[in-house]
């Protein structure tokens, strides 16, 4: 019998965490990210966050085009961001980041099948976010070691399905660029894939 694989440490959260982020040049700036999670189990419980950089080098932008975290739990949301979303490699050090607001949610649905399209729709008061993953590959499990996962401190068992485009809209209005290519664990994909099964375990 094959020797069970254990992951020393302590679990953070678990669940879900699909993202979209874009560019109008390879080679240029993100213009639009958002990361999306459903955690099943977290020191602060279960919830939903969605994180939504309309502008990501702006600290202050119009309010038209702010950066908002809509959520059901505020201090899961600020823990996701404070702990794993400021490390993920997109995000790193974006102004964005610095003005985020922090806004009660209404809804949230997932529609769609992750075989082929696949959307996270968020509500919150005046504010609609639609997230759409297409051209869906073939889903593919992976373990990054602590050392070469975003944060540097975490095991990170996941299943990712890789895609070839997505858009993000907000209040029927798509936001600019295109996912770029990118590669994880051997896997050729984009900077827009689904995270389901996704753990994160503090070594």
């Amino acid at each position: 019998m094959a020797e069970p694989i254990n992951f020393p440490g302590n679990v953070d959260w678990s669940g879900e965490n699909p993202g979209i982020s874009l560019k109008e040049k390879p080679d240029g700036p993100f213009v639009a990210l958002a990361s999306f999670f459903r955690v099943v189990l977290s020191p602060h419980g279960r919830g939903h966050a969605l994180v939504l950089l309309q502008s990501p080098q702006d600290a202050n932008p119009p309010a038209e085009l702010a950066n908002v975290c809509l959520h059901d739990n505020e201090p899961l949301a600020r823990y996701l961001v404070a702990e794993f979303v400021s490390f993920f490699g997109a995000w790193k050090g974006l102004p964005g980041l610095a003005g985020l607001v922090y806004r009660k949610l209404d809804r949230v649905e997932a529609v769609g099948d992750p075989a082929s399209n696949y959307s996270e729709i968020v509500t919150g008061g005046d504010l609609s976010v639609r997230l759409d993953w297409s051209g869906l590959g073939k889903p593919f499990c992976f373990a990054l070691p602590p050392d070469k996962s975003a944060t540097g401190k975490h095991h990170m068992p996941s299943l990712f399905v890789p895609c070839t485009d997505a858009r993000i809209m907000v209040n029927n209005r798509v936001l600019p660029g295109r996912p770029v290519p990118r590669e994880i664990a051997g896997h050729s994909l984009t900077t827009a894939m689904l995270a389901f099964s996704e753990t994160w375990i503090r070594a």
